[in-house]
This record gives C-alpha cells, sequence and structure tokens, in this order.
C-alpha cells in the first residue's frame, strides 16, 4: 500500500524549514560516509608503509641510506627525517643548551603528533555529526508536528486519518536523525581504534630510530 505522507511527500511538499533539514541531514550522511572510505584508505596506506619500512629501512648501511629506501611522503619518511635533521643541526647557543639526546626526542616527537593530527583529520566531523543529528532531526519532527497541528486545528477536524498522516510525516525527520547519527558514531568509534594500531606502529619506528642515533650503531633497534 502506498504511503501518501513518506519520505517522498515530505521532500515533494515540504516547506523551506523541512526540505532545509533534509538537506542538512543528507550533507552529514555524505561527509560522514567520505570521512570513513578516506580515512580507511588513509589507514591502509600507513599500515603498508610501516610494514616497508621495518622490511627496507632496517636493512640500510645506515640511518640516511635507510631513509632513501621509504617511500616520499610517508609519515616513516617524514619522522626519519625530522630526527636526521635534528641530530645534524643541534649547533648554536640556544641548542646547546638543551643536549643532543633531549634535541632528537623532541624533534621525533613533533613529528609524531603531526602524524597523529593527520590522522584525526575528519573524525572531528563525525563526532559532530553524531552528536547533533539525532537534534537536527527532532527539531524537524517538533517543526512538522507544529505544522500538523496547525491545520487540524485550522480544519476542525481530528479524526485518526487526519492526525496520524501528518504526524507520522513529522516522524520521519526523527528516524532520518537517528539514521544519519549512528553510522557516525560507529565509524568514529572504528576509526579511533584502527588510528591507536597505527600509531602504535609509528611510535615503535619512532623509538627505534631514536636508540640507533643516539647509539650510532643499527644493533641498538629493539624487538
Amino acid at each position: 500500500m502506498k504511503n501518501p505522507y513518506g519520505l517522498d511527500h515530505v521532500v515533494k511538499n515540504g516547506d523551506i524549514v523541512a526540505r532545509s533539514t533534509l538537506v542538512i541531514m543528507l550533507i552529514m550522511s555524505m561527509g560522514s560516509w567520505y570521512i570513513l572510505f578516506t580515512k580507511l584508505w588513509e589507514q591502509a596506506k600507513l599500515m603498508r608503509q610501516a610494514r616497508a619500512a621495518q622490511e627496507s629501512f632496517w636493512g640500510a648501511g645506515s640511518v640516511k641510506a635507510g631513509v632513501e629506501t621509504l617511500e616520499e611522503g610517508s609519515a616513516f619518511r617524514f619522522i626519519a627525517e625530522s630526527a636526521v635533521n635534528a641530530t645534524a643541526h643541534h649547533e648554536g647557543a640556544l641548542l646547546e643548551a638543551i643536549d643532543l639526546n633531549t634535541w632528537v626526542s623532541m624533534s621525533i616527537q613533533r613529528s609524531i603528533e603531526n602524524v597523529q593530527s593527520r590522522l584525526r583529520d575528519g573524525l572531528a566531523f563525525l563526532a559532530t555529526v553524531g552528536s547533533t543529528a539525532p537534534f537536527i532531526g527532532l527539531f524537524g519532527t517538533v517543526w512538522g508536528i507544529l505544522h500538523a497541528l496547525t491545520s487540524i486545528g485550522a480544519a476542525g477536524q481530528a479524526s485518526i486519518d487526519k492526525v496520524a498522516g501528518p504526524v507520522g510525516e513529522a516522524l520521519i525527520m526523527t528516524a532520518l536523525g537517528l539514521a544519519v547519527a549512528v553510522p557516525a558514531v560507529l565509524f568514529y568509534n572504528w576509526l579511533i581504534g584502527r588510528n591507536k594500531t597505527g600509531m602504535e606502529q609509528v611510535r615503535a619506528f619512532a623509538a627505534d630510530l631514536h636508540n640507533v642515533l643516539m647509539s650510532g650503531d643499527k644493533s641498538a633497534k629493539k624487538g
């Protein structure tokens, strides 16, 4: 049985507020799915770079040669280059006041934080969608019920067929708000967990690199 008060009716006959609410939720939903696939691709790339770094970097004859084996633009090359540059440019009155170990550690830590910040890009959007989409849907519902009750009052009729249709149409907004929010929350938690796994690989590489640079010997690598 065809529903005369479904989503299609809202799209075709809703006012500017109802349609704007639908557009906002559509943008939120599309943005959530786009971020999901983008971050999954970035995380898969990071994992691949971690495996490549484990196989190529530590087999090189020197740290400098190892850096050259890493992929251009990879997080691991960025960290390695930052550490090597910090080691080579520990000079000047101000920098010499900091011992080399601390200076290199600070440089590596800043690089790790930059990588972590890049991995977090977009996650704030998912968190925002997850927390606000239900309320946007609820706003659409309240607005729809207000119009339904106003129409019923103007018509002077309150039979079930006059009430159920418009109210059910308004409740579609709440359902859509939940349909947008729930995936966003699930995506957010899933991506956060995958980010932690990726950052463990990054931190392990950075710790090994620090040991190598401070000892000057590849055998200082742990694990």
